[in-house]
């Protein structure tokens, strides 16, 4: 795991052991609870789409015919981060770590989106897909983090080391959804809090929602969907940010709209979509996510999910080229839906949502 850290970090540091390994690919027991209109009692599911995402002779399929375009081996980061000393109330300052990890700063609190800073997503050294970027902003030049956001328990979502070096060195909450508790518990990671969709966790500076996604779960084949996954809204500092997660597209969306209110800036995916026959119902790609975009009429989006790991067959330059068409063909701003480099910090003033507020109310 490459991630930078003091000599005493280093000399506290947990061993990844073989049993964590195993630990790892297990997934813990699940979820265990009352059915609901996506639990059935041991699995849950995505409502109206008569099931989840496609299955192992699916994937294997996938395996035997894919024609995945070639990625460059490295890429080097072109920007460099600039964390904001203060924000003001009503701002809100956004850095692209990588993938789909993005530190989220308002006034008065920090919040990493699924971290990952492993060169590997995967609880293997030598297996599994490796980065082709370093981290946009070095983890011992984190500032203190107050909340993690763990969106669900695939292996470029949620990876243990990181988090296990997140406790370390700031003590953070963790949230997440049903069933992940427990797998993280056998880690020893503390302040875990589980919720539900639509289910809310208030403190003094925060509001935090997990909402519906369509996507699914797992860490191997067989614990397939025992623990839940999600996007988050959050609410602080006089701003409402959603973090959607991983998730196909769907009138998911729409709905967190309505029921969340104004969304100021959208966190969305972009990238690992193709081949679609079988990564549409899990994946959006551009075209969905500008979808996603309109009906949550967020007054910002910005892209995740695309630029560090080979996960699908797209190019590596792809998924911004596509999303760049998309927003042209919906007549989209260029400033709607913004694509930050990897270690690019965009601060976000409290008169850049109003005037964009005032934009929409004209349209």
């Amino acid at each position: 795991m490459d991630v930078p850290a003091s000599p005493t970090a280093r000399r506290r540091r947990r061993r990844w052991t073989v049993l964590d390994v195993f630990r790892s690919l297990n997934g813990g027991p699940g979820h265990r609870g009352p059915r609901s209109d996506h639990f059935d009692g041991e699995r849950f599911f995505n409502p109206g789409t008569g099931g989840s995402a496609r299955g192992f002779r699916d994937f294997l399929r996938w395996q035997r015919t894919r024609q995945r375009t070639p990625w460059p081996e490295w890429v080097e980061n072109r920007a460099q981060p600039a964390l904001p000393p203060r924000l003001d109330a009503g701002a809100l300052a956004l850095t692209f770590i990588n993938h789909i990890t993005f530190l989220i700063q308002f006034c008065g609190l920090n919040v990493l989106t699924d971290p990952v800073y492993s060169q590997r997503a995967s609880p293997f050294r030598r297996l599994g897909p490796k980065r082709h970027r370093a981290p946009g902003l070095a983890f011992a030049a984190l500032p203190h983090i107050d909340v993690v956001l763990i969106s669900h328990n695939h292996y470029d979502h949620l990876d243990v080391q990181t988090l296990l070096q997140l406790q370390e060195a700031h003590s953070p909450r963790f949230m997440t959804g049903l069933g992940n508790g427990a797998f993280l518990a056998e880690f020893g990671l503390q302040a875990v809090e589980e919720l539900d969709w639509w289910q809310e966790s208030v403190t003094p500076s925060a509001m935090i929602c997990l909402t519906p996604a369509q996507h699914w779960s797992s860490r191997r084949p067989r614990n397939r969907n025992r623990t839940l996954w999600g996007g988050f809204v959050v609410r602080a500092g006089g701003r409402q940010v959603f973090f959607a997660g991983d998730s196909g597209y769907g009138n998911h969306f729409k709905m967190i709209g309505e029921r969340c209110g104004a969304i100021d800036v959208a966190l969305l995916p972009i990238g690992a979509y193709e081949p679609r026959w079988f990564m549409q119902q899990q994946h959006m790609n551009p075209e969905d996510a500008v979808l996603a975009h309109l009906d949550l009429q967020a007054r910002i989006s910005v892209a995740t999910h695309f630029g560090c790991f080979q996960l699908t067959d797209e190019g590596f330059e792809d998924p911004p080229q596509a999303l760049a068409r998309a927003c042209r063909a919906h007549g989209l701003a260029a400033d709607s839906f913004l694509v930050l480099e990897t270690g690019e910090t965009r601060v976000l003033g409290p008169q850049l949502f109003m005037a964009e507020a005032r934009s929409k109310g004209k349209r």
